[in-house]
């Protein structure tokens, strides 16, 4: 044991580690890391400041505990989606509908690059309040906001519609990820998915289609889905979605 502690750089209490001076975009950075090799599970204040070769005390100053960093971790999914939108379009998208495909896809890439943030989106979501979420996570709905305003839909109408449409991404995503396989080292398909673990009688219609849900719907059942909910808010009428 000796050895191995020996063997290990040392921690410093300062605010400069293995990656040179902390910054909150280091911190977050190695944090979405930490979580993609290991899930949110192996991540705290002392883990984290074990990877960045610092004391969990120096990290405080960038996140105030365990809460903060769960937020951190949507705020560095959000920025980088926000880098890889600027960079898919360098001007503002002219077309409305291909910036919201763009938006769905760069959303979707994301998501499946960093798995485990996933859940977050709907629990951190839930636990802080719209203006004090992250400013990378406002601009994102603001981004969706303008688009929608651009389609020439009312008040009413871009809050139904953007409420719709993040629900729809956000849904979709989940169904993508959402564990399907029971025995990975089963070559037979019904055993690998474990259908034999589901009644017969009662579940006739979940055994047929699991099969199905298994393969991802990819960017094609996305935009698909993203389409068919844009046509419900842009051919109805403005008096329909505002009446009471």
């Amino acid at each position: 044991m000796a050895q191995d502690s020996a063997a290990r750089p040392a921690r410093r209490a300062g605010d400069h580690g293995h990656r040179g001076r902390l910054s909150r975009e280091v911190v977050l950075a190695a944090a979405l890391e930490l979580v993609d090799r290991e899930g949110l599970s192996a991540l705290s204040m002392r883990r984290l400041g074990a990877e960045l070769g610092v004391e969990a005390m120096a990290l405080y100053r960038y996140a105030h505990g365990k809460d903060a960093l769960l937020d951190g971790l949507v705020e560095a999914l959000y920025l980088r989606l926000e880098q890889n939108l600027d960079q898919a379009s360098a001007a503002p998208d002219a077309d409305w509908r291909a910036g919201l495909h763009r938006m769905a896809l760069q959303t979707y890439q994301a998501c499946l690059a960093h798995p485990h943030v996933v859940p977050l989106l709907a629990t951190r979501m839930l636990a802080v309040p719209l203006a004090q979420r992250p400013l990378a996570v406002l601009r994102s709905h603001e981004r969706m906001l303008a688009l929608l305003r651009t389609a020439g839909l009312g008040p009413v109408q871009t809050a139904a519609a953007f409420r719709a449409v993040t629900a729809w991404i956000l849904g979709y995503v989940s169904v993508e990820l959402g564990a399907m396989v029971d025995n990975p080292a089963e070559p037979d398909p019904s055993f690998r998915l474990g259908l034999h673990r589901m009644p017969a009688q009662e579940l006739p219609n979940l055994r047929e289609i699991t099969p199905v849900l298994a393969e991802r719907g990819g960017y094609a059942g996305l935009i698909a889905g993203l389409d068919a909910l844009l046509e419900r808010f842009t051919s109805e009428e403005p008096q329909a979605a505002s009446g009471g």
